[in-house]
């Protein structure tokens, strides 16, 4: 059983996510602890699930990537063997940086990104081939005003 949460740990949870590359002693510094124990807390919050890992932010526009879509998929049939089959054909797809299944009018919300028209065209003929796909509908981004993967934390 995970420990409960305290506010350092919250602290550190919400430095790390902001910067994930704070040194333990600057870590250590900005919540008040030395460095020994900041260390402790945090291989705890990594062992016990709260922090699944740390990762570099990479700007997609100047590595070919522009093109930002969601795309909802509709499938034939709302079966687990539909389902199973559908998760299975869309982890190993590159351009699908999220999907998620939802209640509602479709099955599945994908987020996609691609270098541009012609290769999100390609991109949907491959989408629409995959097992128990009925109907995509596709929503370009034609600005992003906001993205961040940071979960919010709460004192």
């Amino acid at each position: 059983m995970p420990t409960p949460l305290d506010r350092t740990d919250r602290r550190l949870l919400a430095l790390l996510q902001a910067d994930g590359r704070l040194s333990i002693a600057e870590l250590a510094r900005r919540v008040h602890l030395s460095a020994t124990p900041c260390l402790e807390r945090v291989r705890r919050l990594e062992r016990d699930g709260y922090i699944r890992g740390y990762a570099a932010e990479l700007d997609p526009v100047r590595l070919g990537c522009a093109l930002l879509a969601f795309v909802e998929i509709q499938l034939d049939r709302t079966t687990p063997d539909v389902f199973n089959r559908f998760r299975d054909a869309i982890l190993p797809l590159a351009p699908v940086q999220e999907c998620h299944m939802v209640a509602g009018g479709f099955d599945y919300l994908l987020k996609v990104r691609v270098r541009d028209m012609a290769a999100y065209r390609g991109f949907l003929e491959e989408l629409a081939a995959l097992p128990g796909v009925q109907q995509t509908h596709t929503y370009v981004v034609m600005e992003e005003v906001k993205a961040t993967r940071e979960v919010p934390l709460a004192d």
